[in-house]
């Protein structure tokens, strides 16, 4: 930020088609370490897990029996005449 605001807050131009990334430097390389590589759990044996817990759940109840609603009667004009209790 202070080198741009030292130049005047001009952008420098670059050519079409150069990058800002440095050549030496790879952007797709794996930075590697000295530790050892740890051991990995199987996946089918984390699927086989996840499938026996979701097993055990115990199955969900009957539905509840619907109450009644409480229905708005009209006339044939739209009036409203009465309600009505509805199971």
């Amino acid at each position: 930020m202070t080198d741009y605001l030292q130049r005047g807050g001009e952008v420098a131009q670059f050519a079409r088609g150069e990058s800002s990334l440095s050549p030496s430097l790879h952007p797709f390389k794996v930075q590697s370490s000295d530790k050892p590589t740890e051991s990995r759990t199987s996946v089918q044996d984390a699927v086989a897990a996840i499938e026996s817990r979701r097993k055990t759940h115990p199955k969900s109840k009957a539905p509840m029996s619907k109450r009644p609603k409480k229905v708005l009667i009209k006339d044939d004009f739209g009036q409203p005449l009465r309600w009505v209790w509805e199971e």
